[in-house]
C-alpha cells in the first residue's frame, strides 16, 4: 500500500497577466527564494541541470546549505497555466522520513487583480511516519514556502517593474 501524502498548499498574487508570470516563476533561481527557515536547508546552488527548466523530463539537483541534496525533475509543463515536479533522493534529515515528494505550481488570471499561484507540494512519508511529517515537517514546510513564494512574487515584480497586488 503506497504512504499518504501529505499536501501542504499556499497561495499568493502577483500584478502581471501570467503569461508574463509563468516563465519568471519557471526559471526563478532557487537559491534566491529559498533562503532557509529554522531546521529547513537553503538551497545554495543548482547543479547536473540537464536543459532549460521549462520542458517535461528536465533534471536537476539542488545543493542544500548543509551540504546535503535532492533530484528534482519536471513531470508536466502547460505554460501559462501550470507546472509539475517531483523531488526525491533527499540525503538530508528529511530522507529519512520521506520517499520524495510532488510539487505543483498553478497560474490563474484573476479579473482586475492579477495571476494567483497557488504552490501545492505533497510529501510521500514512508511507512509508520506519516504522523510526524503531518505533524513536525509540514508546518515547517508551510512556512518556507510562504516565504519562498513570496520571495518569488517579490522577483516577479522586480523583473517586470509591477507593482504588490
Amino acid at each position: 500500500m503506497a504512504p499518504r501524502l501529505v499536501a501542504v498548499t499556499v497561495q499568493a498574487t502577483a500584478t502581471p497577466h501570467p503569461t508574463t508570470v509563468f516563465p519568471l516563476v519557471m526559471d526563478v533561481a532557487l537559491p534566491l527564494i529559498f533562503t532557509g527557515f529554522g531546521p529547513l536547508p537553503a538551497v545554495t546552488e543548482v547543479r547536473e541541470q540537464s536543459g532549460p527548466w521549462d520542458p517535461m523530463g528536465v533534471s536537476r539537483r539542488p545543493v542544500l546549505s548543509d551540504g546535503t541534496t535532492a533530484f528534482e525533475r519536471i513531470t508536466a509543463c502547460s505554460p501559462p497555466d501550470s507546472f509539475a515536479y517531483e523531488v526525491s533522493g533527499f540525503t538530508n534529515i528529511l530522507g529519512r522520513f520521506v520517499h520524495g515528494a510532488v510539487g505543483s505550481w498553478d497560474l490563474t488570471r484573476e479579473d482586475d487583480a492579477g495571476t494567483r499561484i497557488q504552490w501545492t507540494y505533497a510529501l510521500r512519508p514512508k511507512r509508520l511516519r506519516t504522523l510526524p511529517v503531518r505533524l513536525l515537517i509540514a508546518p515547517f514546510w508551510r512556512l518556507y514556502m510562504r516565504r519562498a513564494l513570496a520571495a518569488t512574487i517579490r522577483e516577479v515584480h522586480r523583473q517586470t517593474g509591477a507593482t504588490t497586488a
